[in-house]
C-alpha cells in the first residue's frame, strides 16, 4: 500500500527516504469494512480520506431516500465540507467495499506541512485539480440527460458499473433503479442495431 501512496505523491513532488519514513510513522493506513459509516449527518469531523483501495460514497437522506452524490475510488481524496467549515456534516460517507483508507486530520496536516513545506505545495496542486474536476463533472451532470450521464459514466468510470449496487448507481445518476434498467436495455438494443 505504501508504494501506491508514494507513486501517487511522486506525480507532484519527490520524497526523500526520511520524508517517506516520517509518513510511514504516522499510522495513516486504515482497513475499513464494507458498510462502515465513516461520517453521519449532524456529526462533526476533522478527518480527511484518501482511498488507496476500495470505494466510498457520499450521500444525503432526503424524504427517507438516499441520494448519492459522489463515489471515491483508488487514488481519490475527500475532505468533507464539515472539516473545512468546522460545522456538523450535511451528509453521510460510507464504504461501498472493503477499503484501505489513508485517514488524516488537520493537526497531522499542519505538522507534516510545517516539517515538509513541499507537502503544502502538493496539497494545493491536488486541491486545484480536484476543484477543476468537480466543476467539469457538475457542469456535465447539469447539462446532460440521464442517458448521456450513464454513457459518460461508462466512458470515464466503467469500474463503478461493476462495483456499486444498482440502486446507488441510479441515485448517483439522478434516476430511479427501474429507469436505469430500462436505460441499460435501450443502450444494449442500440448497440445491437
Amino acid at each position: 500500500m505504501q508504494n501506491i501512496l508514494f507513486d501517487f505523491i511522486a506525480k507532484y513532488i519527490s520524497l526523500t527516504e526520511d520524508e517517506k519514513n516520517v509518513l510511514l510513522s504516522l499510522d495513516l493506513f486504515h482497513p475499513v469494512k464494507k458498510g462502515t459509516i465513516l461520517l453521519k449527518k449532524g456529526q462533526k469531523s476533522r478527518e480527511s480520506y484518501f482511498v488507496l483501495k476500495g470505494c466510498i460514497r457520499v450521500y444525503y437522506i432526503k424524504d427517507g431516500e438516499e441520494k448519492t452524490t459522489a463515489f471515491y475510488t483508488e487514488l481519490d481524496a475527500l475532505t468533507p465540507h464539515c472539516v473545512v467549515n468546522n460545522t456538523p456534516s450535511d451528509y453521510f460517507i460510507s464504504c461501498v467495499e472493503d477499503s484501505i483508507l489513508l485517514i488524516s486530520n488537520a493537526d497531522m496536516t499542519v505538522e507534516i506541512n510545517s516539517k515538509f513545506p513541499k507537502f503544502d505545495i502538493m496539497c494545493r496542486m491536488l486541491s486545484e485539480e480536484l476543484l477543476a474536476k468537480q466543476r467539469i463533472d457538475f457542469d456535465e451532470f447539469k447539462t446532460s440527460s440521464p442517458e448521456q450521464r450513464y454513457l459518460n459514466l461508462l466512458q470515464k468510470r466503467p469500474d463503478l458499473i461493476q462495483r456499486v449496487p444498482q440502486h446507488q448507481l441510479a441515485s448517483y445518476l439522478g434516476i430511479k433503479p427501474q429507469s436505469l434498467s430500462r436505460l441499460r436495455a435501450r443502450i444494449i438494443e442500440k448497440d445491437k442495431g
